[in-house]
């Protein structure tokens, strides 16, 4: 049987303990490959940014989640991805399709995802199921 294939998506929580622990639950459910894209959103705590600047922020994101999630146990592979979150998954399934995505995302009132409508946007645009994690911001990693 073909392992089940799941397009994580997190920016600000990619390294989140409830991300974790969603990608647990999908291992123990049966075998799984993962992608974690992460879209190189500008940083919000700066007035200007370079797009230089996001990119690295979700590089260094996405290889620590990537580094933690492999050492759990999970088959992974990370990307990053469009600023845009819709482009960025777009991106991300034209590379390597999936049978499903999980959101991770900011609680309501922090996330600009949850108040875009963003799990619903997907799930409508690219026709797969959609699961949202609310999560905390986890700080990027220094290089």
């Amino acid at each position: 049987m073909e392992p089940r294939r799941i397009l994580l998506v997190a920016n600000q929580t990619a390294g989140g303990p409830e991300l974790k622990r969603e990608v647990r639950r999908r291992i123990t459910e049966g075998q799984c490959v993962f992608r974690l894209v992460v879209p190189a959103t500008p940083p919000s705590e700066h007035a200007t940014w370079e797009e230089g600047e996001a990119r690295e922020i979700a590089r260094r994101r996405m290889e620590s989640a990537v580094t933690e999630m492999r050492q759990m146990g999970a088959d992974i592979t990370g990307m990053v991805g469009d600023a845009s979150p819709v482009l960025a998954i777009n991106d991300a399934l034209i590379e390597q399709p999936s049978d499903e995505i999980i959101l991770s995302t900011l609680p309501p009132g922090l996330s600009r995802w949850l108040h875009r409508d963003l799990p619903h946007r997907v799930e409508q645009r690219f026709q797969l199921p959609v699961t949202t994690v609310i999560g905390e911001h986890q700080a990027a990693t220094t290089p």
